[in-house]
């Protein structure tokens, strides 16, 4: 969403050019506003379909987000704040709303069987929230529920791959669809803080720039974190002071296969979540067995907790018997990882690295490497980072494990 400031303002003209298509008679069966973050979209987005609801009037009206939680911290949230809780409330456990007394089903589409909950569904209207997360099926479903006369589609996203299904089957097919394309920048919102503005362009390089920023719709090819610099590598003096500097440490925990390595990482914060500290690792590539992963994690655990600072253990949720393992080994609290979609968590890092925000120890030397030979799968029509065994995502994906949950501490405004 945006700024208090644009909340409390007058709408940009982009914002405004949108509303006057409810006068205009300008919408489409298909409404998708795409484009850059921050650029208004969404706030306007909600004004759209509040409006439209309430001149259609009683209906059936769905809202879709990859999950419920998303849902209510990216629409429910804001809808509450912009028409006030006389006009709007809503229920997560009921999954409902009501919109100037007008019910609205919610939805979240995280899992294989938000299929099966929209069958037999007949809607006047649907609003789905970042669009390219969801699943083709659920969409597919989603438009033969929408046969009401008159029914519309509004859904918002960012731009994705060029050869993502909603680029290549939808918007790319808009002439021959009834199908309205609203497309967005950065310079759509002027009343974002010019100092926020220039921070978030300096958090964003390479394809996330193009996306995020110039809101193209791009592939992304070859290093991922291109912006990673060897000034960015601790000396072990320096990675002592940043052991004091710490507040708090964590670490994050991914288990081998066979194929795969198991890796330990532990990161610290400083005050404010200002700089990501990157202190050790722990990377055994042989994985004898998992007594011998109880018995390292046990002593690397006891190692890295010497200075009080260690708050928790996040390890991949893929190998629970493992999980049950460590939590009776140690005191320490052995947590689940929330293992975030992994473009989410390379997105998280490459911004970090762009803002020079994270310092890398030098004892972290299989880290270091993977971070240095980490790439796009060259094969793949979408975002994947290559896994084939060449290079060590094992490493990588601890050290998610354990950033990912202070994701919006770190990047707070």
């Amino acid at each position: 969403m945006n700024t208090e400031k644009e909340k409390t303002s007058a709408l940009s003209p982009k914002q405004e050019q949108t509303i006057a298509l409810l006068k205009e008679d300008g919408l489409k069966r298909l409404n998708i506003l795409e484009g850059s973050v921050r650029s208004g979209k969404t706030y306007v987005s909600l004004i759209l379909w509040a409006f439209w609801i309430a001149l259609r009037g009683n209906g059936r009206y769905l809202m879709a987000g990859k999950t419920l939680n998303t849902l209510k911290r990216n629409l429910l949230e804001p809808l509450a704040e912009i028409f006030g809780e006389e006009n709007f409330a809503y229920s997560l456990s009921k999954k409902e709303a009501f919109l100037f007394g007008i019910r609205l089903h919610l939805e979240g589409c995280a899992d294989s069987r938000a299929e099966g909950r929209i069958r037999g569904m007949t809607l006047d209207g649907a609003y789905c929230d970042e669009l390219t997360l969801f699943n083709e099926d659920f969409f597919s479903m989603l438009l033969s529920r929408l046969s009401s006369k008159g029914a519309k589609l509004f859904a918002t996203t960012n731009p994705d791959h060029p050869c993502h299904w909603l680029k290549a089957n939808y918007l790319d097919r808009g002439e021959e669809l009834d199908l309205l394309d609203i497309h967005f920048t950065l310079e759509d919102n002027p009343y974002l803080d010019p100092a926020y503005v220039r921070a978030l362009k300096s958090e964003y390089k390479g394809v996330y720039y193009e996306r995020y920023i110039l809101g193209k719709w791009v592939a992304a090819e070859g290093s991922i974190y291109t912006d990673f610099k060897d000034s960015q590598i601790m000396t072990e003096e320096q990675t002592k002071q940043a052991e004091e500097k710490c507040v708090f440490t964590v670490m994050g925990v991914d288990f081998g296969g066979n194929r795969s390595a198991s890796a330990f990482v532990l990161i610290g914060f400083d005050a404010g979540f200002e700089t990501l500290y990157v202190l050790d690792e722990h990377y055994d590539k042989e994985n004898r067995s998992a007594e011998k992963l109880i018995s390292d994690f046990t002593e690397i655990t006891e190692r890295w907790s010497k200075d009080k600072k260690l708050r928790a253990a996040y390890c991949d949720s893929a190998e629970q018997l493992l999980v049950k393992s460590f939590r009776q080994s140690v005191t320490l609290p052995v947590k689940n990882a929330l293992k975030n979609p992994i473009n989410n968590r390379i997105r998280m890092f490459c911004r970090l690295m762009a803002s020079d925000r994270i310092r890398v120890s030098c004892r972290c030397k299989e880290l270091i490497k993977a971070i240095k030979t980490a790439v796009w799968d060259s094969g793949c029509l979408c975002d994947s980072r290559l896994d084939d065994g060449t290079t060590n995502i094992d490493s990588l994906d601890a050290m998610e494990y354990a950033a990912e949950r202070f994701e919006r501490e770190i990047f707070r405004w």
